[in-house]
């Protein structure tokens, strides 16, 4: 019983100073306080954020995603503000975590609550600038939302400027490959087979194997066909990855 009373007690301070300072600077600070220099360095390299690569200037605490989802476990009903301000942070592993939250909100959500999280996220997306960021989020939120709906969005944000807005149209037809529906991930592909980044060929690539090993392996032969011959040769290698070898080698 006492140890049943000090929870409860430590619950609602943590509650009082939520409702005081507001809960991104709370999980900000649980954030850091598991940083490690070390690897920090190490994802930094990972991740490309040396100067002219693809994520330049993002910075890490150097915590792994486990570690990040505990924390996100223990601030999953935070306000979507709060969550709107961590994701600002000029830290890796705090967008992420705001972004973890958004996912865990959503898949807990009404209709009603669903269509707020999937507006916020698309008007963050200068802020779900990784690939990791992008591939935790965008199947779960963007691709499941539009689920039944018109995927419009998917062209506008297949053809805009930003890379991870290409990788976000890409990555949300996830969803619907999941389902057996090939059409808007072929159709998204079509849109990006010419693009200039190493990131969207995989992307594409990853998606089309997809279609080949959850919705018919004939389709995915059929757009290979008619493309094959003019896709940059890593989406190539990602879409036939899992072929048997004499296909393999018959598109390579």
């Amino acid at each position: 019983m006492r140890n049943r009373r000090r929870r409860s007690e430590k619950a609602e301070d943590r509650m009082k100073d939520r409702s005081g300072r507001g809960e991104a600077p709370i999980i900000r600070a649980e954030l850091r306080a598991l940083a490690d220099p070390a690897k920090a360095v190490v994802l930094a390299r990972f991740f490309k954020t040396g100067r002219g690569e693809y994520a330049e200037g993002d910075r890490f605490h150097g915590i792994v995603v486990p570690k990040v989802r505990t924390v996100v476990k223990a601030h999953r009903d935070a306000p979507l503000e709060e969550v709107r301000k961590l994701m600002r942070s000029g830290f890796h592993e705090e967008r992420l975590a705001a972004l973890l939250i958004l996912v865990d909100q959503y898949q807990r959500g009404d209709d009603a609550q669903r269509k707020v999280i999937y507006d916020l996220y698309l008007a963050c997306t200068a802020f779900i600038n990784n690939w990791d960021l992008v591939d935790l989020t965008a199947p779960r939120i963007v691709g499941h939302y539009l689920i039944g709906k018109d995927t419009s969005i998917l062209t506008r944000l297949a053809r805009s400027d930003s890379l991870w807005e290409r990788r976000i149209a890409a990555l949300a037809t996830f969803q619907f490959i999941c389902r057996g529906d090939s059409r808007d991930a072929l159709r998204i592909a079509e849109l990006l087979l010419h693009d200039p980044h190493d990131l969207i060929h995989k992307a594409v690539g990853w998606m089309l194997r997809e279609v080949g090993k959850r919705c018919s392996m004939e389709s995915e032969c059929r757009f290979l066909d008619k493309h094959a011959c003019r896709m940059p040769r890593t989406m190539l290698r990602y879409a036939i990855e899992r072929f048997p070898e004499k296909l393999r080698q018959h598109y390579m």
